[in-house]
């Protein structure tokens, strides 16, 4: 069957297009001027160009999703949607999660205001939601009810759906960028090993609902074959080097403790010791 196609009149073209222009200039203003806020109060810490770049790369791959040419074809084509799917759910967030922007924030605001949002941070709710275990369950387990129900089918027939979903995918990417490799700080964020271990389990959920689709196993999807085969492929291949991606900023950004080392003096002290005693 193919697949539901919008009208686009002058008031839908100004919804999918020129709003969310200004959304994205509207933020990545609004972080411009914190790294410059963060430069200004203390200059010989400054803030890293490569965070800057990373939060600028995110806007642009959203940039790239969210506006023409690929955001009319995602709407007429599953291929498009899956291109546009991969790049707000996974490889955006990556970006936006790298740019540290929880710590920018708390180095910009008052340190009235800086409690607070610690305070909320460190809140039981917080501590719930920022759980690897959450972050995958709203990322990747939300696939499954968007491909196999009816779901995927009314969002493309209803924009505020449609815009719905676009919100889900970027809020629980980041939130999953964020508690694998994000720089900043998390209240509940386990082992290296344990979050390598969510990886892997979103790499394999990843891989079979990819070939389910592919194999047309379950899969509520009115488009034609060819777009939904080619949609797992997109799925498949692109998921796998996101999350690769997703594992090497992790082990880049992990700093293991150091061990104790202990003080030669004192050590030398006890061999005397125990040499007086023997």
């Amino acid at each position: 069957m193919p697949m539901p196609v919008h009208g686009h009149d002058a008031s839908s073209a100004l919804l999918d297009t020129v709003l969310p222009a200004l959304a994205l200039l509207l933020a990545a203003g609004t972080y411009l001027l914190l790294v410059r806020r963060a430069r200004h109060r203390n200059p010989v810490q400054g803030w890293k160009r490569q965070r800057t770049a990373f939060f600028l790369t995110g806007i642009a791959l959203l940039s790239v999703a969210l506006l023409p040419p690929l955001a009319p074809f995602a709407h007429d084509d599953f291929r498009g949607h899956m291109i546009q799917h991969m790049l707000i759910g996974m490889y955006a967030p990556l970006a936006l999660a790298l740019a540290a922007p929880v710590t920018l924030l708390l180095r910009t605001l008052s340190p009235a205001r800086g409690r607070q949002l610690t305070t909320v941070l460190h809140s039981g709710p917080a501590r719930i939601l920022v759980h690897p275990a959450a972050g995958l369950l709203l990322s990747t387990g939300s696939l499954t009810p968007l491909y196999f129900t009816p779901l995927y089918d009314a969002t493309m027939n209803h924009p505020a759906g449609h815009w719905l979903v676009h919100a889900h995918f970027l809020l629980a990417g980041c939130l999953f960028a964020y508690v694998i490799a994000g720089p900043d700080p998390a209240p509940t964020r386990p082992s290296v090993r344990a979050r390598l271990v969510y990886l892997g389990i979103a790499i394999a959920a990843h891989a079979v609902i990819s070939q389910l689709m592919y194999g047309g196993f379950w899969t509520d999807i009115h488009a034609p074959i060819d777009q939904v085969q080619a949609g797992a492929e997109i799925m498949y291949y692109g998921g796998d080097i996101a999350e690769l991606l997703l594992a090497a900023a992790l082990l880049t950004t992990w700093h293991p403790a150091p061990r104790p080392r202990r003080d030669t003096t004192t050590l030398a002290r006890q061999q005397g010791v125990r040499g007086l005693r023997g």
